[in-house]
């Protein structure tokens, strides 16, 4: 019997090594198992180093190398949800003012989520990424189901609150909304462990 090696923790390498694109099924199945060894890979009690990897994924990988793996990714599975947090962050990275102001306006309608997403108040920009952080590094934690849940609070503030401020796109705030349902759904999925 051959000795048995401990799985290695996603570093650099693991991008380099995905399907080139040319088959989707091939993209697909990359999407998934790097989904999976983020959320459920090898942990260790002083793995800081991967957690700072998670946090800091979008920025090192580019976002359109996420896009190319998960966007397609259905959104009740393991892939979708990852999708959508790192759009949030993303998208929160690049507009703190934005959704410091969106996260005001909907807040006064949608106090139950407005406890749950455990935004600071009041909610300026720093807050609002100091947020968004915190949920992306409960990637690697043991309640993702909760990392789920305060996003999708966060995302359903803000849309609400999008809405409100009468942007011109409703259509921007509906998908911010949905959202926020698809990754509710992917808590109660994930508390069900039915989440892959």
């Amino acid at each position: 019997m051959s000795e048995f090696k401990k799985p290695s923790l996603p570093g650099p390498a693991l991008f380099e090594s995905r399907a080139d694109g040319t088959d989707p099924a091939e993209l697909a199945a990359a999407g998934h198992r790097i989904a999976t060894l983020l959320v459920r890979g090898p942990r260790t009690d002083d793995d800081q180093g991967l957690v700072d990897r998670v946090l800091h994924l979008a920025d090192e990988e580019g976002l359109s190398t996420i896009a190319e793996l998960w966007s397609h990714a259905a959104p009740d599975s393991l892939a979708g949800a990852l999708w959508r947090l790192y759009l949030l962050r993303t998208w929160v990275h690049r507009s703190p003012d934005q959704a410091a102001r969106e996260y005001a306006a909907g807040k006064a309608y949608a106090p139950v989520h407005e406890v749950l997403a455990g935004v600071v108040d009041p909610p300026g920009p720093q807050e609002v990424i100091a947020l968004v952080d915190t949920v992306v590094r409960g990637i690697v934690g043991d309640d993702f189901d909760v990392t789920l849940d305060r996003a999708a609070s966060f995302a359903h503030i803000c849309g609400v609150g999008r809405g409100q401020l009468d942007s011109g796109d409703p259509h921007s705030a509906a998908k911010l909304v949905d959202t926020a349902l698809h990754l509710r759904r992917a808590a109660e999925l994930e508390r069900s462990a039915d989440l892959h």
